[in-house]
Order: structure tokens, then C-alpha cells, then sequence
């Protein structure tokens, strides 16, 4: 009698496709630290980070996952120093340059949340313009751009005050983010050996699990994501209330 193995990857996609887990966010941390490991500038980290990011969304698709997203600039890193930042919005656009020739090959949703009225036009309309190309692929991958909770909140608060909302509900607030129509978060997955929520997906997280690993987000492998899933499927989620096993 022929003994079949199951693959990681398919216990991934068999736990996934029972149902529990639909949005996976990922804090990418350890650009800087890998880099520094291995003598090498910063910015060779940040380069890694963008091969790993490429890895690890793909696996995440391909193993059933309909959401992600990825925490890829910050409100606060523009405090970094200039040459890095320029590195990073060099990145950028050649990530737009790569999913503009691959779209329809990739098949994924492509949106990016944040504050973007910070950067020039023509970077916006090739947002825009991709965003719209992609919206009729169901799996989203949501890149978090120029992103801040609190200044995700503050946006949502002075949208609804714009439309003549005087009582304002959880709803409300739900549909006025960036996120609006998504499911939140189920997991959010931090690398390289933090555990903070650094301002990201504040309202999003309220009843998100979280999974810390030490592993820098450039060595981020597709069996570092089984082992986030895997984990997430060990946990009882009560939402505030008791499970039947408990009462």
C-alpha cells in the first residue's frame, strides 16, 4: 500500500481551506539587521527584504490565503536617512515596474493603503492605474505605503465628519479605513525577534493573533509561514467570549 507524505505546503493549504484563517499581516522586520550581519549596507538588506516580500506573498496566494498585507513603509520611516529612504522609493517603483509587466500572469489584487497624496502624480496615477487593472483577481494583497494607525484613524474620524456623521459606530469607523470591505487581520506575523504592534492595523488587530519569530525578514521562508499557520491552528479563538469546551 502506497504511503503518501503530505508536503508543508499542503497541510498549509488544507488547514487554510477549512476555514478560520482568510488575512495574514505581516510586519517585515530586519532589513537593517541582516545587513549589518554580513558587513553590508543597509540598503542590500532592504533589497533582500523586497526578494522575501516577493517569496512570501506568492507562497502565501498559492497556499489559499485571499488576504495579505505587508507593513512596506511607514509614517515614521521617513525620519531615516535620506539615502535609504531614496533607496526604498526606488524599490517601490521597481515593484510597479515588475507587477505592470505581470499582472495578469500574478492574478492578484494588488491595493496600497496609506497616506499616498505624499507622493508625486505620476506615482499615484500608477497606483491608481494598477489598482483598478488588478481588482478583478480575488486573492488582495494590500502593501501598506506611507501607513500609520493612528493617522489611518484620524483619516477615517475626518472622512466621517465630512459626510455629517454626528453618532459614530464601530461600523462606521470599519468602513471609513483604508482596509474597508476586507476582513481583519486573523494573524499577524512580526520577524525578527520584536513583539510591538508599531502602529500598524490598530483597529484592524483588535482580535488578531499574534506570532512573533526571531527569524530576519530577508531569510523569511515559505516553512516560516507554514510554521505561523500551523501555529495559528493550535490556538482557540474566543473573541471576548467562552468556547463550548469551557462552559
Amino acid at each position: 500500500m502506497e504511503v503518501r507524505t503530505v508536503t508543508p505546503a499542503q497541510r498549509s493549504a488544507q488547514l487554510i481551506s477549512g476555514g478560520g484563517l482568510r488575512h495574514v499581516a505581516f510586519i517585515m522586520d530586519g532589513n537593517g539587521r541582516w545587513a549589518k550581519k554580513r558587513g553590508l549596507p543597509r540598503a542590500a538588506g532592504h533589497k533582500a527584504g523586497a526578494e522575501a516580500f516577493r517569496r512570501v506573498a506568492h507562497y502565501c496566494r498559492d497556499i489559499g490565503l485571499k488576504y495579505v498585507t505587508v507593513y512596506a513603509f511607514s509614517t515614521e520611516n521617513w525620519s531615516r536617512p535620506e539615502a535609504e529612504v531614496k533607496g526604498l522609493m526606488l524599490l517601490l517603483r521597481q515593484y510597479l515596474d515588475e507587477i505592470e509587466r505581470t499582472a495578469d500572469k500574478e492574478k492578484t489584487n494588488i491595493r496600497f493603503i496609506g497616506d499616498l497624496s505624499v507622493f508625486d502624480r505620476s506615482l499615484q496615477k500608477r497606483i491608481a492605474d494598477l489598482t483598478e487593472r488588478t481588482s478583478v483577481y480575488p486573492a488582495v494583497l494590500n502593501v501598506a505605503l506611507n501607513y500609520g494607525g493612528r493617522a489611518e484613524l484620524a483619516h477615517a474620524f475626518t472622512k466621517l465628519a465630512a459626510d455629517g456623521k454626528r453618532e459614530i459606530t464601530a461600523d462606521d469607523i470599519s468602513s471609513a479605513l483604508y482596509t474597508a470591505g476586507q476582513p481583519d487581520p486573523d494573524l499577524i506575523v512580526r520577524t525578527a525577534g520584536e513583539e510591538r504592534l508599531s502602529n500598524f492595523l490598530i483597529w484592524q488587530s483588535a482580535y488578531s493573533e499574534f506570532y512573533f519569530t526571531d527569524v530576519l525578514w530577508p531569510d523569511m521562508t515559505e516553512r516560516d509561514v507554514d510554521a505561523a499557520v500551523e501555529e495559528f491552528f493550535r490556538r482557540t479563538r474566543r473573541f471576548g467570549g467562552v468556547v463550548e469546551s469551557e462552559k
